[in-house]
């Protein structure tokens, strides 16, 4: 329970912070939701919803539902695998996207998050949470989605992913071949084989796919 304890002095900090504006409107700090002590993945989302600030749980709305189907068909246990995190913690109004200063006064929760966590990849759910660690802060999630690359928190390298936000996929239902649906599954598959599978990538190089273990 060592990582449980160390996020549990992190969240009592932050369920007491009013550094930015969001606090003011806040009905609950939305912290986390997963088991710390036997997730491989940070799964982070840009911010709570209303469903999300009234249960002080991440996606558990419209959105969060359909992201339970996608990781229940890819064999992806929200449960027990993932441990789901914001860029902040507090809902914004109207369900806006954070502003830059609402999230670098958050970062520091997010960061020791990670750091407590120490993940075998993070996957950055929608184009705030990505745009959050990519130094092209208009770059588009369609362009990098499906492909490893590292990202770099705190001095530590780590593997990440950018994924569709759930809630685009509710705005595009087709699931035609490369839809937007389609490529959910194929990154979702790609990332429970190479991090939840039986497979397990060489810790000497631990980015270069090419050198994965049976």
């Amino acid at each position: 329970m060592i990582k449980k304890g160390c996020l549990d002095i992190v969240q009592a900090k932050c369920e007491n912070c009013t550094d930015c504006i969001l606090a003011k409107t806040r009905k609950n700090v939305v912290f986390s939701d997963g088991n710390p002590e036997t997730a491989r993945i940070v799964l982070i989302g840009e911010a709570p919803g209303e469903t999300e600030d009234e249960t002080g749980k991440p996606f558990v709305g419209r959105a969060g539902k359909l992201l339970n189907q996608f990781l229940e068909e890819a064999g992806i246990s929200r449960e027990n695998d993932l441990y789901i995190i914001n860029t902040v913690k507090c809902r914004p109004p109207e369900n806006r996207v954070p502003t830059d200063v609402e999230k670098a006064l958050c970062e520091r929760y997010l960061t020791a998050q990670i750091d407590i966590m120490n993940p075998q990849a993070i996957i950055f759910c929608g184009a705030t949470s990505l745009r959050s660690f990519w130094e092209d802060k208009k770059v588009q999630i369609s362009k990098v989605r499906g492909n490893w690359f590292t990202v770099t928190v705190n001095g530590k390298e780590y593997r990440a992913m950018a994924i569709f936000h759930p809630s685009y996929l509710l705005r595009n239902h087709s699931m035609e071949e490369g839809s937007p649906r389609r490529l959910m599954q194929h990154d979702l598959s790609v990332i429970k084989s190479e991090i939840l599978g039986d497979r397990q990538v060489c810790s000497s190089n631990p980015f270069n796919k090419e050198l994965a273990l049976v």
